[in-house]
């Protein structure tokens, strides 16, 4: 078929995407490819539970159609939690979305023309490089350390450029683990809103922390009115539910209401009501201990594999929280061909390139341990180790 698609169509597909779909589906193979929770940390009883109450006693309203900003008692859930987390947050600043992810969608329909730019951390996740590319935004990449996005790299890059907005991961960064520190969120806040660019401050992984003392939000320090928060509940009870959220100004949220509406209408009634009534009946922080329990012993794991089966000139980081681990081989070694050796011996991962907005990363990879027993972790270790001594002589 001779179709013309439309200009972003081309910046929609991500070979390295579909690659990764394909292999945590085979069953022969230890994947640390995916950026999937364990489903043995989901809590199908109580959610078995919540959805027939939620049906037998407000049936009707649960399958009919419902504002595009979400259930109304839900998002004052969200707002509460949010303002432990020092964010000043009600209701009305609050908007139901299908997964994080939509966030990011909406906000490209809402914020950027083609041809605008987005800055972003180099690497970062690679599927809001999709969306972005899909928008056909240009990328400017912002480098990211230790300690996160380097913002003293990004204070130089908005004297000369105005991104429509910035993207940042800055908890467990998605793909480096990496967190920002308190100095770079409290100065992000300020350059957003010296410069009047909106930052989206993506925070799937948050929670999940194994080590370390938390950090406050960047919507939490002066200048968070330019932040627009997103957050899920696909890591700490299940991605299947397809909840996640905005937390912004209000014309933010009116705004975004009215992009959803026209998208998908709302966010799914019956899921919204039975997760709000199961967050209500149930120790949701009891649950998240028990999940950050559970990663820790397999972020555990996964260190001490590394450090017996991999060679010398393999590094990587110790993140203090999230899914992954990020190991950067020697700068000769192409972590996409690796795959390919890799799959053959049953075990896979996610090279590091696709992460990059440019040409770097070939020799890097993501570890993803939050989907895999210590057994089968230490397992597929040995086997990717064995395959890295091989290549390194």
């Amino acid at each position: 078929m001779n179709i013309k698609w439309a200009d972003g169509v081309s910046g929609m597909d991500n070979p390295a995407v579909n690659n990764v779909l394909k292999i945590i589906q085979r069953n022969d193979i230890i994947s640390f490819a995916g950026g999937l929770p364990s489903a043995r940390s989901f809590p199908i009883k109580e959610l078995a539970a919540a959805f027939q109450s939620t049906l037998l006693e407000e049936g009707a309203a649960a399958l009919q159609y419902g504002v595009a900003d979400g259930y109304e008692p839900l998002r004052s859930w969200i707002a509460a939690r949010l303002q432990k987390q020092g964010i000043n947050c009600k209701s009305g600043n609050v908007i139901i979305t299908n997964g994080s992810q939509q966030v990011l969608d909406l906000a490209c329909r809402l914020l950027v023309n083609p041809g605008d730019a987005i800055a972003v951390e180099n690497p970062t996740y690679l599927a809001a490089i999709q969306v972005f590319k899909g928008a056909q935004a240009r990328l400017l990449p912002i480098p990211v350390d230790e300690h996160g996005m380097d913002v003293d790299e990004l204070a130089r890059v908005l004297e000369y450029e105005r991104p429509k907005f910035i993207y940042v991961n800055p908890t467990f960064q998605n793909p480096t683990g990496a967190t920002m520190s308190i100095q770079r969120r409290e100065q992000l806040a300020r350059l957003g809103a010296h410069y009047q660019v909106p930052i989206v401050e993506d925070n799937p992984y948050g929670e999940l922390r194994y080590d370390g003392t938390p950090v406050p939000p960047i919507k939490s320090f002066p200048g968070g009115e330019w932040v627009l928060y997103a957050g899920t509940i696909s890591k700490i009870v299940a991605p299947g539910l397809r909840i996640g959220w905005m937390a912004g100004e209000e014309e933010f949220v009116a705004k975004m209401a009215s992009a959803k509406q026209l998208s998908d209408v709302l966010t799914n009634s019956l899921t919204q009501r039975a997760l709000y009534r199961y967050l209500s009946n149930n120790d949701i922080d009891g649950h998240i201990t028990t999940i950050v329990a559970q990663y820790r012993e397999q972020r555990n794991s996964m260190l001490e594999a590394m450090q017996i089966f991999f060679p010398a000139e393999v590094t990587w980081t110790v993140p203090e929280g999230g899914m992954f681990i990020w190991a950067t081989l020697p700068e000769h070694m192409d972590t996409t061909k690796l795959l390919t050796e890799a799959i053959k011996e049953k075990v896979a991962f996610v090279p590091g390139a696709p992460f990059y907005t440019d040409s770097q990363g070939q020799n890097t990879m993501r570890l993803n341990f939050s989907n895999s027993t210590p057994e089968s972790i230490y397992t597929g270790m040995e086997r990717l180790g064995k395959l890295l001594k091989v290549h390194l002589g």
